[in-house]
């Protein structure tokens, strides 16, 4: 499938393990290339579309010179969002506690944006899950963090991992969109390329 895709060269954009498993179970061959982008995030914009926002800006941090005509560039940010806050990825085992405990027992939005992009066209979506977590005993959330060491993942949880397993009692929306990247929408998207 997406055999479209054959005459470009395919760029992934991110050092996440979950959207590189996610990209290679779709069936794309592609090559890892990243670069520092800072998060200057408009303080006006509405939490919903800060992570398309980043998706276009880590795009755009490649200049015309860095995507020659055969290649194809994806970038993605996801963000978790609880009580009108951007849980990003937490500092240390504290942090992590501090997001898993306002997460408890409540319902949140995780939203991804993508942007995929080549020499000749652009286009970027975002896709809203709504996770509903379970209320999370103390030691619950402390033998997460010590076991899985969720400090690479915003809103410090993997819905693929223990806590998903164990703490989420409901899911709207795309479970891989949670993981990191909205599979089905990314398809769709780069059939159109």
């Amino acid at each position: 499938m997406l055999s479209n895709l054959k005459k470009y060269k395919v760029i992934l954009a991110s050092k996440s393990p979950r959207r590189q498993e996610l990209l290679r179970g779709m069936g794309v061959d592609f090559t890892i290339l990243t670069k520092e982008t800072p998060e200057n995030i408009p303080t006006d914009m509405p939490l919903d579309e800060v992570p398309q926002y980043l998706s276009l800006q880590k795009s755009l941090a490649f200049t015309d010179d860095e995507i020659p005509a055969d290649y194809l560039l994806i970038t993605a940010d996801t963000v978790v969002i609880s009580e009108g806050e951007i849980l990003g990825k937490p500092k240390d085992a504290a942090d992590a506690f501090r997001m898993l405990k306002q997460l408890s027992g409540r319902v949140h939005h995780v939203v991804t944006g993508v942007t995929v992009r080549t020499a000749k066209k652009s286009e970027s979506f975002s896709a809203i899950s709504q996770v509903t977590f379970a209320f999370l005993e103390k030691d619950e959330i402390d033998y997460y963090i010590a076991h899985c060491k969720p400090f690479d993942k915003a809103g410090a949880y993997g819905i693929q991992e223990w806590i998903g397993y164990v703490g989420i009692s409901g899911l709207e929306g795309s479970f891989y969109n949670v993981m990191g990247l909205p599979t089905r929408r990314l398809y769709q998207v780069l059939k159109g390329f």
